[in-house]
């Protein structure tokens, strides 16, 4: 009996080990990866001599400057303080004080062509690169592209290790990927996680559908590149959401074909041309879809379009809704940024829209994008006219007058003149009501008259949209139901 005891147990344990050992297999291994790979990934440092504020500037702290609206999206690159810094002699005399960052990069060409982020070189005055095998090199900037957070940088060597690239398309959500850099300059630590999601428009990013990781991420992992299981390249990491500055989970990354369009660009160029068609869009969200009379939320209704601009000449309108362009249907507002961003300024596209309950066909011919203006004044704000009743959207609007319409550039509109506490609308006074929008039906707003004549006319649960002159700006605003009386 003890035998056959003894015999079952040891029928047991192999089947244990047998399973453990299956599901050791099922793991995956990143050892050979790693060597293959990482003599490629790179530590890369910069100094930037301080420079000191004039006296009586307000410091700017980065990545606060509109918390109400984001949590921290952060870029990760950790600042030393450098010689001169802190206490010690730093004034008159003493030596330059110096800012320094660390951050990553990998090497694309065998002759010394380095991907990293662009917030990784900004303003370095002097960029080192350290190789795994101890080797420095200084390097210099082929070109930064901000919109997109991408650098080429240049070291001067031959036969250096190279990194492969994948294809980000074949990338799916759930697949293993790793990540190599310099967290906190601990260089060549490597970190593994999941595909959490693909596409990711970022606040303040509209030209790159980024990659989101659980990989962890932290200060210094900037520009490092993130593989798939294959050993490539198939993203460029760059941003992480935190409260703390450090990792909790969600991590971003460049496309790598994002990332490799632009480094072609800046290496034949020095700058990246990108296109632009001259719209101002919004996402189109199911009761807007309802109002307009569109199958479901897709694609960017247009709340603008600049005079004289590429879409303008191609005969877009202002509440059109672009659903496609050059073949690719515009599933989100956010798309077409990045659509429209990487055509070849000249190139013809085809757009096709949304306008009134039918779709159109349009060709436009695609201008270039060019760096961010600053509106030099505010465009007066309209004055209130006589009061009417609350209408039934529990708003008070009057008529513009002459002068109103002159200022503004309106052929007709309605002034908010007042909100009640109970309003459906979500608008401001001195916004100006251009345009009502119920079941593919475009209405434009003449006077106070017709505007509630019109409320009166529609059902308790009606669903209708407002296209509001907000200063320069326009936008449209849904209002789901309405009271039963003004």
């Amino acid at each position: 009996m003890q035998q056959l005891m003894r015999g079952l147990a040891a029928l047991w344990l192999a089947a244990l080990c047998a399973s453990a050992a299956a599901q050791g297999r099922d793991l995956p291994d990143f050892t050979r990866l790693v060597e293959d790979q990482g003599a490629a990934v790179v530590n890369i440092s910069t100094t930037q001599a301080v420079r000191r504020p004039t006296a009586g500037a307000v410091p700017q702290v980065p990545g606060m400057e509109d918390e109400e609206v984001l949590e921290f999206f952060r870029r990760f690159i950790p600042r030393q303080p450098g010689p001169g810094q802190g206490p010690g002699p730093g004034g008159p005399g003493g030596p330059r004080p110096e800012s320094r960052s660390l951050g990553s990069g990998f090497i694309i060409s065998s002759d010394g062509y380095i991907l990293t982020n662009a917030h990784v070189v900004e303003g370095a005055d002097e960029i080192n690169v350290k190789l795994t095998d101890k080797r420095d090199f200084k390097a210099k900037v082929i070109g930064a592209d901000k919109r997109t957070d991408v650098a080429l940088i240049k070291i001067e060597g031959t036969g250096l290790p190279v990194v492969k690239f994948g294809d980000p398309a074949k990338l799916k959500v759930g697949e293993w990927v790793v990540a190599i850099g310099s967290p906190f300059g601990f260089e060549n630590t490597v970190t593994a996680g999941i595909v959490s999601a693909k596409g990711r428009s970022l606040p303040q990013e509209n030209f790159v559908p980024f990659i989101q990781t659980d990989v962890a991420i932290n200060p210094g992992n900037s520009g490092g590149p993130l593989f798939n299981m294959r050993g490539e390249v198939i993203g460029v990491n760059s941003q992480i959401y935190s409260r703390t500055g450090g990792f909790m989970g969600l991590s971003f990354a460049i496309p790598a074909d994002v990332a490799l369009d632009i480094q072609k660009q800046l290496r034949e160029k020095g700058r990246v041309a990108r296109g632009r068609i001259g719209v101002v869009i919004q996402e189109v969200t199911r009761d807007l879809a309802t109002s307009f009379g569109l199958d479901k939320p897709r694609g960017a209704l247009v709340n603008s379009v600049e005079k004289g601009s590429p879409a303008d000449k191609a005969g877009v309108e202002a509440t059109d809704i672009i659903i496609s362009y050059d073949g690719k249907p515009v599933d989100a507002s956010s798309d077409l940024p990045r659509m429209v961003g990487s055509t070849r300024p000249g190139a013809q596209a085809a757009l096709e829209v949304w306008r009134k309950g039918q779709t159109r066909k349009l060709n436009v011919t695609v201008g270039e994008l060019q760096e961010d203006r600053v509106a030099s004044r505010d465009t007066p704000k309209p004055k209130p006219q006589a009061e009417a009743p609350a209408n039934r959207l529990g708003i008070v609007v009057a008529e513009l007058s002459a002068e109103q319409k002159s200022q503004l550039k309106l052929a007709n509109g309605l002034v908010v003149t007042d909100v009640r506490p109970d309003a459906k609308a979500e608008v401001r006074k001195g916004d100006v009501l251009v345009m009502l929008v119920h079941k593919g039906q475009h209405i434009e707003l003449k006077s106070v008259e017709q505007f509630n004549k019109l409320l009166a006319g529609l059902d308790k649960t009606s669903v209708l949209t407002l296209q509001v002159r907000r200063g320069e700006s326009m936008a449209f605003v849904t209002i789901s139901g309405l009271t039963d009386k003004g």
